[in-house]
């Protein structure tokens, strides 16, 4: 009889009973959901650094999360909620989800202290190159204008009236394609989101190649594509190691809530350029990138429990997500067209769609259809400038929308 009941115990202690008896169902759509990600990430390359993680968290919260009753689960939105929760004990208590909480818990206090996107941010800047934006400080416009999308989602999810001014704020960033920035901006706003914002973020970002050149090829005509364009100027190292400082300087002093992104972005580009931090450099762009890179994906995916992510909310996401990525693009493709005018054609429009934050996929997308068009096009340096001046301007629309709804 003990050995029966042992077994007993076990199957209804079992993630299988939770499936079939316990209506776990969702769990198990989100473990699909979970495999079709890793199957992206992995055969079709889709962002796989992040993406696979991301799956994989998604995969490991739901095999081990059915309702706040689950014991040995890895993650507990409910200890999260009470983190939240003015009313609560536990209201940014840090201590009771150490305490309390699972391996993922621990792992996400990183993102919502806003850990990890931030030192991506400061990996990013040491890989980063400016010298194309100093060249053609004109790239900036570009990137300005490709954010137009971001402030579109923003007003069509505030207007359906499903979402509040946080939510939607959250979701407008996506336009900006820049994931750590949407990941950083969704967990101070609506941390409830974040799950399907990331999940959208990095998926439309892997999927630039087939999204824009359609666009692309859309608003711009033959002649503009075929346009080449003259070669920038040197930039000296005197000018790239002064850029850092004074951008940091004026954004900062002019948004302070973008002094975690803005602040690291900056600093990691500084150790890259003054010439004297070479191992901090290399650290920073290689080990602390992989190691932010694990833990940030993982993290992220934990908060796609099935309770939480399988709902309408989700679907308008991904719709007003796709949206915002379009009109960035659009947007950026339209300034691009206008410096084409004023220049008497000197400007080939497509660099605009480069004006997006995603490095240097969309410069690299604008090189190839520029190369279509006309086999002797060199664009990519040429786009990299509004693709650069995408990262500060992405940064940027999130501390707007910080300071306007934080």
């Amino acid at each position: 009889m003990d050995i029966l009941q042992t077994l007993k115990d076990l199957w209804e202690g079992s993630g299988f009973h939770s499936f079939f008896v316990n209506g776990g169902w969702k769990n198990l759509v989100m473990i699909v959901i979970s495999c079709v990600l890793l199957y992206l990430g992995i055969k079709k390359k889709f962002e796989p650094l992040l993406l696979v993680g991301i799956a994989f968290g998604c995969l490991l919260v739901n095999l081990s999360y059915f309702g706040p009753e689950s014991t040995d689960a890895l993650y507990h939105p409910e200890l999260w909620t009470n983190f939240l929760d003015e009313n609560s004990e536990y209201y940014h208590s840090y201590g009771h989800i150490l305490s309390h909480g699972g391996l993922l818990d621990i792992l996400y206090i990183g993102v919502k202290a806003g850990i990890y996107p931030s030192l991506i941010f400061m990996g990013v800047g040491a890989m980063t190159d400016f010298g194309p934006l100093i060249a053609n400080p004109k790239s900036l416009l570009l990137g300005a204008a490709a954010q137009m999308g971001v402030f579109l989602a923003f007003f069509g999810a505030a207007a359906s009236g499903v979402f509040t001014g946080n939510q939607a704020a959250s979701i407008g960033i996506i336009g900006g394609a820049d994931g750590p920035t949407a990941i950083f901006l969704t967990t101070k706003l609506s941390p409830e989101l974040l799950g399907p914002i990331a999940i959208a973020a990095y998926s439309y970002m892997a999927l630039i190649p087939l999204i824009q050149p359609p666009l692309m090829k859309l608003l711009t005509t033959e002649k503009e594509r075929k346009v080449k364009m003259e070669q920038n100027r040197v930039v000296s190292k005197t000018e790239k190691i002064i850029f850092p400082i004074i951008v940091a300087m004026f954004v900062i002093l002019l948004l302070p809530s973008t002094a975690p992104l803005i602040g690291c972005l900056m600093l990691g580009n500084l150790w890259r350029e003054c010439g004297v931090t070479e191992r901090l450099s290399d650290t920073v762009q290689n080990a602390l990138m992989n190691i932010v890179t694990v833990f940030l994906g993982i993290s992220v995916g934990a908060t796609t429990a099935a309770d939480s992510f399988l709902n309408l909310k989700t679907v308008l996401i991904i719709g007003l997500g796709l949206t915002a990525f379009a009109f960035s693009t659009v947007g950026g493709l339209l300034v691009g067209k206008l410096m084409y005018v004023l220049t008497g054609g000197k400007v080939n429009p497509l660099i605009g769609s480069a004006g997006v934050s995603a490095v240097p996929m969309a410069a690299r997308v604008s090189q190839v259809e520029g190369q279509k068009a006309n086999p002797s096009n060199f664009l990519l340096m040429h786009a990299m400038g509004p693709n650069v001046a995408g990262v500060i301007g992405s940064a940027i629309a999130a501390g707007f929308l910080l300071a306007v709804f934080g």
